[in-house]
């Protein structure tokens, strides 16, 4: 059976995902626009440095529960990734739909705020009421797939 686009999308996030180097958890993201897709990332360190596979994870090592003290990791989120990947690239997101494995937490939320993203398409849900409220304040459209 032929999947339907949230599918089809859903499932690229997943393989995605499997390209991270985070202990913790794998996440992938895509944005897309007018049903092409703009760009990927997945959760890992910056280009270049170590990978937490390497090194171990810093914020289980500091017991940081998740949700909490972002700036305590050495990775990028998968949503800034891909944002990241974009922009290096001079790839137009506004007005794009950022797909996603993990609903964004507040950081990732503002900088797709702030690209212009008007959709957020998530499959698990993550710990962080801030994030949802300035998404609605901003009315970017958020659906939980399943």
């Amino acid at each position: 059976m032929r999947p339907g686009w949230n599918q089809y999308f859903m499932e690229i996030t997943k393989v995605v995902a499997k390209r991270s180097t985070c202990l913790r958890r794998q996440v992938g993201s895509i944005i897309v626009k007018d049903r092409h897709i703009l760009a990927s990332g997945y959760n890992g360190a910056p280009s270049g440095l170590d990978h937490c596979l390497e090194t171990g994870c810093m914020r289980e090592e500091l017991k940081v529960p998740r949700g909490e003290r972002h700036e305590l990791c050495r990775g990028l989120h998968a949503e800034q990734n891909a944002i990241i990947q974009a922009a290096v690239h001079g790839v137009q997101i506004k007005g794009g739909t950022l797909y996603s494995t993990t609903f964004p937490c507040v950081l990732c939320a503002k900088m797709l705020i702030n690209a212009g993203i008007v959709k957020i398409v998530y499959q698990a849900s993550y710990p962080d009421e801030l994030s949802m409220k300035i998404l609605q304040e901003a009315n970017v459209e958020v659906e939980e797939w399943n």
